[in-house]
């Protein structure tokens, strides 16, 4: 699942190539893809052609392209979804979702979405700020973000730490990769009490947060395979710096100790035994 650096990294190429421009015509070649633009896809190609691309905007992992109109075009990447720029003339891809032509004959916007997980959809009157998605905090890459409230919130909440970060009520925006990674440098355990957290070990790890994340970003985000890439199409390569996701049995970089996984939520946590132990269970 793209997080953060991945969005983000769409969102600045998104900007560059379709701010200003004026949406031609819409087609939407599998209903899936616009599944929660509830009036359906002749509604979704009819209220968007003719109006002009303002800006583009994340919240978390959605990204919202403001119109003149005053609505908004939401989107979700989901586990696959790509929003490319081609040619006009460029061969259409196997998983073409939609596709966006704008007024000026230049590229062509496409959503390509090979597992069909995420989509696009049309928020009336969302330009400020979709209501689909206000409810998602900010993240730390935001110049809105309170540190102070974060730390109060998550030394609140009665769970385990890695599972808060991946709450996008508290913080949005960090997901599996970078909560491990994060965590990693913290020194602690995914399992710890958030309600044991010092307020400094709660700063700590939120400035680990936002130094992974910077690094990512800088890197164009992390490719595991063909699925994430930018609007270019191109690959990030962040993971070649991951210290601990997805190294099971590796080396800690830090200390030597192999990597460990262990199942999460569906998932897999990686963490060091040594530099992470996991916390002495609580008495009574």
């Amino acid at each position: 699942m793209p997080e953060l650096p991945e969005v983000e990294t769409v969102r600045q190429g998104l900007a560059k190539w379709v701010t200003g421009r004026r949406i031609a015509s819409v087609e939407v070649r599998h209903p899936r893809a616009i599944r929660r633009h509830m009036p359906g896809a002749d509604h979704f190609a009819a209220v968007l052609a003719g109006h002009t691309v303002l800006d583009v905007c994340r919240r978390g992992k959605y990204l919202w392209l403001p119109l003149d109109s005053g609505d908004a075009i939401i989107g979700h990447l989901g586990m696959s979804g790509q929003l490319l720029f081609q040619p006009g003339d460029a061969p259409d891809e196997t998983h073409l979702r939609i596709r966006f032509r704008f007024d000026d004959d230049g590229p062509e916007l496409r959503f390509v979405d090979q597992r069909t997980f995420g989509g696009l959809s049309v928020s009336p009157g969302g330009a400020e700020l979709p209501a689909e998605i206000a409810h998602i905090a900010r993240d730390p890459m935001d110049p809105l973000f309170s540190d102070a409230d974060f730390a109060t919130k998550l030394r609140r909440k009665h769970t385990e730490v890695k599972r808060a970060l991946l709450d996008q009520n508290l913080i949005s925006g960090v997901g599996n990769i970078y909560a491990d990674e994060a965590l990693w440098r913290s020194k602690l355990h995914g399992v710890r009490p958030t309600d044991a957290l010092t307020k400094p070990a709660a700063a700590r790890l939120l400035g680990h947060i936002r130094e992974v994340l910077s690094e990512a970003l800088v890197a164009g985000g992390t490719s595991f395979d063909a699925l994430y890439v930018n609007v270019n199409g191109e690959s990030g390569y962040f993971d070649r710096s991951l210290n601990v996701y997805g190294r099971e049995g590796e080396p800690c970089n830090r200390c030597g100790t192999p990597i460990r996984r262990e199942p999460f939520m569906n998932r897999s946590s990686y963490s060091c035994p040594r530099c992470q132990p996991r916390p002495a269970p609580r008495s009574g």
